[in-house]
């Protein structure tokens, strides 16, 4: 391999797609480096052993071991997710829910607008006056579902009109 040991080219290879790994994350890199080191090792260990790998030998290893660290990785996370503190970190419209927002635009015939944080929002519910405080129940899409505030005691506060 023109002066360069194989066991480097490995080596140098595992470190590379490493390193793109974490540049650039989507989790079968790490799979393919893992492979490529092994690779790396088992050539240095049968130079030690006295016996010698050819450039067929070394491609076969990385593809079996590529297919079985990257196979195996898959069944592990599929039986044994990753469990995120956050599940709502992406999803804006989730996060919302629960929170008190202000009608800014009337709800009539079930669409309007609310303000939230200092953005409006397309909102769709029960009518409600431009002015009212209506609390967010769920989203469809970019659309909040809001619903009545209900007040201490199971009343409904009254519509403004």
């Amino acid at each position: 391999m023109g002066g360069i040991e194989p066991h480097w080219i490995w080596l140098t290879l595992g470190l590379v797609l490493a390193g793109l790994e974490v540049i650039v994350p989507g989790v079968y890199l790490i799979w393919l480096a893992v492979a490529a080191i092994v690779t790396g090792l088992l050539v240095i260990g049968t130079d030690q052993l006295g016996g010698t790998m050819g450039l067929a030998g070394q491609v076969v290893s990385f593809v079996f071991m590529a297919l079985i660290f990257a196979y195996s990785a898959r069944r592990w996370l599929r039986d044994s997710p990753i469990v995120s503190s956050d599940p709502l970190m992406n999803n804006r419209t989730g996060r919302v829910v629960g929170q008190t927002v202000l009608v800014t635009q009337a709800i009539a015939h079930g669409d309007g607008r609310v303000k939230l944080g200092d953005s409006e929002w397309l909102a769709r519910g029960p009518d409600a006056a431009a002015g009212e405080w209506v609390r967010v129940s769920g989203a469809e899409g970019s659309v909040l579902l809001v619903e009545r505030l209900t007040l201490p005691g199971g009343a409904v506060e009254p519509a403004a009109g």
